[in-house]
């Protein structure tokens, strides 16, 4: 097994028909983002490597649909327990090479255990129905059967908890999978994998990848024998694949990003709203797709909300992800500092009050301040653009059909957030917003059981629950008559 990575002399190999494929000559760097230290290098495929794991995804699939879904079930279910064994370990080289404190590390795994778990559960409720005939001799069936090979995409802001979510449907719905790690936190890719080998996954039903992602993505997504994709990233990126997926008819799920407005009334209770919005807010630096990001409060509460607010998020802790104390780790890129740094200063020129933080943590690292902006104007890039880091808006409201406009103004439909204590608000905002989860008083909406995915810009097609597995299956009628 290839364990955390320990010095910059490390390899995080890919694994290509049941071998793992070292090759440090043709690698690249993997950054401590907490340090700007390098940790080690991961794996860059060539188009031969590519196609071959597709030859070996294909005979993997023409196996793997054969077996037993008893025995595919058992095989996640291990898989889940064992990566519940090695929680720890893999938890401190997701924070390592991603940044989000350990806390939330073993959580993401711990999350990828369970989600893999429903999965190896549900492996064995894959069911078909047989139609009423008025001919006794004819029988009518419909029938579920896995797809195929699937390609599939995963991100750097949640690598583990978004590979299970594809690889665990996948590999119970009796289809192979070749999946493209994070090139920025690629040795928790290798070993999540590495439990799924360990459970028993024959060589070939899965394929790891790192590499170049664009030349990765225009060999596979028009493959002839890849038969699905599953991407999760952004929207410019999703577009292309999508597109691609399109013109050979593929089918695809496509988990893009968001921009998720939380509409507070004046009904809620503050303290709890402003408890679980910044805990939302914060989490994993900011970088999350359904992170709340434009909070807008009902005018009466507006500047009690936004002191609570703000007092809150100025004393999140910030610091390296094995400090015990760190509510916030570090951002993943250097680049994505000059991002946030761009947009508060575009909100501020526009006529935004900057409230708290705004800049660069005088530290090595890549570590931005939880930062808080008021009253931003609709013309401010960071009302348009999704930040995806540690910036908050506060904008008030008259009255609930102006928090609507604002909440479905945008292209993005992910997740929206309400808190309110009347039922009847909450029947009518859940029907009017514009988004493929709601979440309701800080009420989670990631549960393993439950379909994940969006609306517009945001993407198409669910991963979780029974439609994130009928993601992977095919419906084939069935007319028999018997001589």
């Amino acid at each position: 097994m290839v364990g955390e990575a320990k010095s910059s002399n490390e390899f995080a190999p890919a694994l290509i028909g049941g071998e793992w494929l070292f090759v440090p000559a043709r690698g690249g760097p993997v950054i401590n983002p907490a340090s700007s230290q390098l940790i080690g290098h991961h794996a860059m495929v060539g188009d031969g490597e590519i196609h071959a794991a597709v030859d070996h995804a294909v005979r993997g699939f023409r196996y793997w649909r054969g077996v037993a879904a008893s025995e595919r079930s058992q095989v996640l279910l291990k898989a889940a327990s064992l990566l519940l064994e090695r929680q720890n370990e893999i938890a401190r080289t997701l924070s390592r090479e991603q940044g989000k404190p350990l806390a939330e590390a073993m959580g993401e795994v711990a999350r990828s255990a369970d989600v893999t778990q429903w999965y190896g559960q549900e492996a064995r409720r894959i069911y078909g129905r047989l139609l009423p005939v008025a001919d006794q001799a004819v029988r009518l069936a419909v029938e579920k059967e896995p797809i195929g090979p699937v390609a599939a995409f995963t991100p750097w802001n949640f690598p583990l908890s978004q590979s299970a979510k594809k690889v665990a449907a996948a590999l119970a719905a009796g289809c192979s999978v070749i999946l493209k790690g994070s090139e920025e936190a690629p040795f928790c890719c290798v070993q999540f994998v590495q439990a799924f080998i360990d459970a028993g996954v024959p060589a070939g039903v899965i394929q790891l990848l790192f590499g170049e992602p664009a030349r990765i993505s225009q060999i596979l997504v028009p493959h002839p024998a890849v038969r699905k994709v599953s991407f999760t990233g952004s929207v410019p990126v999703g577009r292309m694949l999508a597109a691609v997926a399109g013109q050979h008819l593929k089918y695809a799920t496509m988990e893009l990003g968001g921009h998720a407005p939380a509409l507070i009334f004046a009904d809620a209770p503050l303290e709890e709203a402003v408890r679980s919005l910044v805990s939302g807010k914060y989490r994993n630096a900011g970088q999350v797709c359904v992170s709340p990001t434009r909070l807008l409060v009902e005018s009466q509460v507006f500047p009690d909300f936004l002191r609570r607010f703000s007092e809150l998020a100025a004393a999140v802790r910030v610091g390296d992800a094995f400090d015990p104390v760190s509510d916030m780790g570090p951002l993943v890129h250097e680049r994505r500092l000059h991002v946030m740094q761009e947009l508060v200063s575009d909100a501020v020129q526009k006529g935004a009050k900057l409230v708290t933080g705004g800049k660069r943590i005088d530290r090595a690292g890549f570590f931005f301040e939880p930062t808080v902006l008021a009253n931003v104007p609709l013309d401010a890039r960071i009302m348009n653009e999704e930040p995806f880091g540690p910036i908050a808006i506060v904008n008030p409201f008259a009255n609930e059909e102006e928090a609507v406009a604002e909440a479905n103004r945008l292209p993005y439909g992910l997740a929206s957030y309400v808190y309110t204590v009347s039922a009847a608000r909450t029947r009518r905002l859940c029907s009017a917003l514009e988004a493929g989860m709601v979440s309701v008083n800080g009420q989670p909406i990631g549960l393993p059981e439950a379909p994940f995915g969006g609306v517009k810009d945001s993407g198409f097609g669910r991963e979780g629950g029974i439609e994130g597995l009928d993601e992977y299956l095919v419906t084939k009628f069935v007319a028999e008559r018997a001589w």
